[in-house]
C-alpha cells in the first residue's frame, strides 16, 4: 500500500476519533453523571433522594458529613469520605440527601457520580473539574475491588499521590460494604501467599487509608426500624395507629429476612401504593 494511501487512512480515522470532552455549563443542573468512551458530564434534572431529616438512627454519620461538607461547599478544607458498613442502612442516600439540603443554600455546590467501571477515566474528569467556578463532590456507590482489579489505583493517585492531586474544588464521597474496599478473605490470601505479606497487604488496603473520613453503618434494631417508618408516615401525611403498624412491618421485614432502612422504605412504598398516596 502506498504512503499516500497509508496517509489518507489515517487522516480518516482521525476524523472518526471523539475530539477531547468539553465541559457543560456547571450552572445548568445540580447533578451530573460521568460517562467514558466518550467522555461526557450529563446533567441530571432530578436527583433521587429522600430529605436528609427522614434519615433515622445514623445521627453521628449524618453531622459529621454534613459539616465536612458545609465546609468543603464553603471552599474550606475538608476530608474524603469513606462511607462503609450494613448494606441498605442509607449510605448513598446520606450522601445525596447532604448534597440536597446544602445545595439549597451553596448553589455551587454540585455532585457528580461516577462508576466504579470509569475509575480509569477519573484523571480526565478531574481535568474538566479543576477550576471550574463551582465545589464538586464526586461521588462512586457501592465501592469495592476484587482480587485481579487494578482499578484501585487509579483512585489512589488521584486521593493522595499524584503529581497533580486531586483539584481543591472536588471532594471524594464513596460507599462500600467493606471496610478496607476488598473482601476480607482476599486479604487474608494476600497475607498467606505474598512473599513479603505485610507489603501484600499494606499495598491492598493503603487505598481506604486515602480517605480522611471513615464512617460506619450497622444494622439497625426493631425499634429504628420502626421509627424510620413512623418518620416515612408523618412526613408524607399518611395516618396509621402503632399497632397496625407494627404489626405489618414486623410481617414485611420477617418476609425478607432483613431488617435495614432500604426495607423500611420498601414496606413505606407498599404502604403508600395501597393508600393511593403518592410519594414521588
Amino acid at each position: 500500500m502506498s504512503d499516500a494511501a497509508l496517509e489518507r487512512i489515517a487522516a480518516a480515522l482521525e476524523r472518526l476519533r471523539p475530539g477531547p470532552a468539553v465541559a457543560p455549563d456547571f450552572s445548568a443542573a445540580n447533578a451530573f453523571v460521568w460517562q467514558a468512551d466518550p467522555d461526557s458530564l450529563v446533567p441530571v434534572d432530578r436527583v433521587s433522594r429522600v430529605d436528609v431529616d427522614l434519615l433515622v438512627g445514623i445521627d453521628r454519620s449524618r453531622d459529621t458529613l454534613l459539616e465536612n461538607t458545609r465546609r468543603f461547599a464553603e471552599g474550606l478544607p475538608a476530608n474524603n469520605a469513606l462511607l462503609w458498613g450494613a448494606r441498605g442502612m442509607g449510605k448513598s442516600s446520606l450522601v445525596k440527601a447532604v448534597h440536597g439540603k446544602l445545595n439549597a443554600s451553596h448553589p455551587q455546590l454540585k455532585i457528580i457520580e461516577i462508576q466504579r467501571e470509569d475509575l480509569p477515566s477519573i484523571s480526565r474528569c478531574l481535568h474538566l473539574l479543576r477550576g471550574a467556578d463551582a465545589q464538586f463532590i464526586l461521588f462512586c456507590d457501592d465501592l469495592s475491588f476484587s482480587h485481579d482489579d487494578a482499578h484501585y489505583k487509579s483512585l489512589k493517585a488521584v486521593l493522595d499521590g499524584g503529581i497533580e492531586g486531586r483539584p481543591d474544588n472536588v471532594v471524594l464521597y464513596a460507599t462500600s460494604n467493606r471496610r478496607h474496599l476488598m473482601p476480607r478473605e482476599m486479604i487474608e490470601n494476600e497475607r498467606a501467599t505474598a512473599i513479603t505479606p505485610g507489603e501484600a497487604v499494606e499495598e491492598k488496603v493503603s487505598l481506604s487509608d486515602r480517605f480522611g473520613l471513615w464512617l460506619g453503618f450497622h444494622a439497625c434494631d426493631q425499634d429504628q426500624f420502626l421509627t424510620m417508618i413512623r418518620g416515612y408516615c408523618d412526613s408524607y401525611g399518611i395516618a396509621i395507629d402503632d399497632a397496625t403498624l407494627r404489626a405489618e412491618a414486623i410481617e414485611w421485614q420477617a418476609t425478607r429476612g432483613s431488617r435495614s432502612g432500604r426495607v423500611a422504605w420498601q414496606y413505606f412504598t407498599d404502604l403508600a401504593g395501597r393508600r393511593g398516596v403518592a410519594i414521588q
